[in-house]
């Protein structure tokens, strides 16, 4: 009879040592962090010639019905390169007189050659530099254009 007293008094105590426990959440695996691309905003300048940057304010005067231009970009490149929008279009009727696409480069001097300039007619020249990385990082710039 004493070791039923005995088992009687250990009994709860094995089964409540042998029990799974209360049922916890599991730890949730943490999400991680977006990569955040970090560049710099594009600038540059166009030069003609090369090296010698434009006034904007001003009016360039081309000899004869093309012009060589060379867009430099002066900001650190992104790292899959940027694409160069080069339009010009007559400022009597708004007609596209000329347009050149580099659509990757990663060089920071890149030449065009405007060509079919009219003579005494004058023209708006852009030209949109935009990251391939990141096509929001984007600088636009314009000046006026006529052929001698």
């Amino acid at each position: 009879m004493k070791n039923y007293k005995i088992l009687l008094v250990a009994l709860p105590f094995m089964i409540l040592a042998c029990s799974k426990g209360g049922d916890s959440t599991p730890t949730p695996t943490p999400t991680p962090t977006p990569v955040v691309v970090n560049e710099a905003d594009i600038t540059f300048k166009v030069e003609i010639p090369a090296s010698t940057e434009i006034d904007y304010t001003k009016i360039y005067g081309a000899i004869g019905g093309s012009q060589a231009i060379n867009v430099n970009i002066t900001s650190a490149l992104p790292k899959d390169g940027v694409t160069i929008d080069v339009k010009v279009t007559k400022d009597l009727d708004n007609t596209s007189v000329f347009t050149n696409n580099i659509s990757s480069t990663t060089a920071a001097s890149n030449a065009f050659t405007i060509s079919s300039l009219s003579p005494g007619v004058l023209s708006t020249a852009t030209i949109v530099v935009t990251s391939k990385t990141k096509t929001s990082n984007t600088a636009t710039k314009t000046f006026k254009i006529a052929a001698k």
